[in-house]
């Protein structure tokens, strides 16, 4: 892949756990009381980890970055090694698709929170879902 040493190391530091979104959603999840797990397989054989889980609910949260998941407001495509970088971005959106798909037929809610969200909000969001999923599982 023809690719300069400055973008080499610029892509090499992108942090694919505990990012600054995803630990500004903990956060707050974390202020209102709510308890899970972190960079959990919400499914057994299946090698897909949530950011968050919360099990009982059966609700997995991704906290999606705008260029590796090809964020409808803020994707760009890099001119340099554009077939190479379109193939990655389209399979990570088809991933992205089919472990929600697979969650979803195994009774989970696969919520997905963009990096450029506001993660307050995202976690009003995320708490509104919880709640509904445990209010249905009480009653079940």
């Amino acid at each position: 892949m023809d690719t300069t040493p400055e973008t080499r190391a610029r892509m090499s530091r992108q942090a694919s756990r505990n990012t600054k979104v995803e630990l500004a959603l903990r956060r707050a999840l974390h202020a209102a009381g709510l308890r899970y797990r972190v960079h959990r397989r919400p499914l057994k054989g299946v090698r897909r980890e949530a950011d968050v889980l919360f099990g009982p609910a059966k609700v997995a949260v991704f906290v999606d970055g705008c260029f590796w998941h090809g964020c409808p407001e803020h994707a760009t495509w890099p001119k340099r090694n554009a077939d190479f970088w379109r193939t990655k971005i389209e399979g990570n959106q088809r991933r992205d698709r089919d472990t929600d798909e697979r969650l979803a037929s195994a009774g989970w809610l696969a919520v997905r929170v963009w990096e450029h969200e506001d993660p307050v909000v995202a976690a009003v969001r995320v708490m509104a879902l919880v709640a509904s999923r445990r209010q249905r599982t009480d009653k079940g």
